[in-house]
């Protein structure tokens, strides 16, 4: 007989452990997306992860996390309410207090840069991350620099080609082993087969 998939719409989906959520059936806010099977672990109040995690989200920036995603307890996201303007004499946000400041500041400030974390890196504990990690980079320190490269460039093209995150659910159960244990060639190998099927 063989065991179901997980089901993704579960907020807790290890009986018996509230401590870890999957993020997708937990948020609420339109501003976060976040992909199935991304889960967070939090033995104080995992399900409070919107409240305690995304910090500074006045405006309409978005916070976008991936799939398959492994978020550790106290990982924090700071939105773009968290930096304060420079350009001009005064750094106080008008523009999140919102009404008239909020009309004639957006402009000002709708244009901050994001971060993104490449797929399949991993980010050391207690880093602050301020620019953008390459896929499949360890990055460290405050602020985070690239620690290693978990594979060669073209082992990292091989696996972003492959996009493993993205198969259909059924594909990844089938490949799951190979996907833990398994080499980029063997998933390009993989990801062929499923593209031509």
């Amino acid at each position: 007989m063989n065991a179901p998939i997980p089901d993704p719409a579960t907020l807790h989906p290890l009986p018996g452990h509230d401590r870890v959520v999957l993020l997708r059936p937990l948020v609420a806010d339109p501003r976060i997306e976040v992909g199935e099977y991304t889960y967070y672990d939090d033995p104080d109040g995992a399900a409070e992860f919107e409240r305690r995690n995304v910090l500074y989200g006045y405006g309409p920036e978005r916070l976008v996390i991936g799939k398959y995603c492994a978020i550790a307890a106290g990982t924090r996201f700071l939105m773009a309410g968290a930096a304060h303007p420079t350009m001009g004499v005064s750094t106080f946000p008008f523009t999140m207090f919102g009404g008239a400041w909020a009309e004639r500041t957006l402009d000002l400030v709708t244009g901050m840069p994001g971060v993104r974390i490449g797929d399949g890196a991993v980010i050391a504990a207690g880093s602050v991350v301020t620019a953008d990690v390459e896929p499949y980079t360890v990055a460290g320190g405050n602020p985070a620099r690239p620690i290693r490269r978990r594979y060669e460039d073209a082992d990292v093209e091989r696996l972003v080609r492959a996009s493993w995150w993205d198969w259909p659910v059924e594909s990844v159960t089938e490949h799951v082993r190979t996907i833990m244990a398994g080499t980029p060639a063997d998933i390009e190998r993989i990801a062929r087969r499923i593209s031509h099927a």
